[in-house]
């Protein structure tokens, strides 16, 4: 296995640490004034899923957990657990909710995302970098509202909520970025 240091892992990546594999969440990099910079890692507990923010220095080396990468197909919702094909071998894989978390309100039917496993199971689901999305509700435009900075709140299928321009109706497609939850343009 390779080591990694911590300013280089992202999130979705596996780190071996104190003795367990864990899934980076999240990677933030903190300088304060004359301090020497540090990274704060949020990492998931594969086994356990325990939760855990620590601040390790910029240089610190990780060993780094392998995980299989494969494109599926996202299907449907049930009881807890989000439905995707495997593309290849058009197998139905079952992933908790937990693992998708609030990402769950951008997937639409067909939508392709990564799936992420190690040992045969399931640990990541990466999300494209912006959806296309169907605006369900939408609060009503100001009638003379020329501003064009002015947002109103929508509501999504799937239930992502979304602040879009005055000009947006129900029925319109619009562009999401999954990784902020903002409007984009019109799709």
């Amino acid at each position: 296995m390779s080591t990694m240091k911590a300013i280089d892992i992202r999130r979705g990546m596996g780190v071996i640490w104190k003795n367990s594999i864990w899934i980076c969440v999240e990677n933030q990099k903190v300088a304060k004034g004359n301090w020497r910079s540090s990274q704060v890692l949020k990492l998931k507990n594969l086994n356990t899923g325990q939760v855990l923010e620590e601040r390790f220095r910029t240089e610190e080396l990780f060993e780094q957990a392998i995980i299989d990468r494969k494109p599926v197909q996202y299907l449907y919702a049930e009881a807890g657990a989000f439905v995707f094909m495997d593309m290849e071998t058009y197998e139905e894989i079952r992933v908790l909710a937990d693992l998708v978390g609030d990402e769950g309100v951008y997937l639409t039917p067909n939508l392709e995302v990564t799936l992420g496993r190690m040992d045969g199971k399931p640990v990541t689901v990466e999300l494209p970098t912006s959806v296309e999305l169907v605006v369900k509700e939408v609060a009503p435009g100001m009638k003379g509202a020329t501003v064009t900075n002015v947002m109103k709140d929508a509501l999504c299928e799937g239930g992502a909520r979304v602040k879009v321009p005055t000009f947006i109706e129900n029925g319109g497609h619009i562009k999401v970025d999954t990784r902020t939850g903002e409007y984009l343009e019109r799709a």
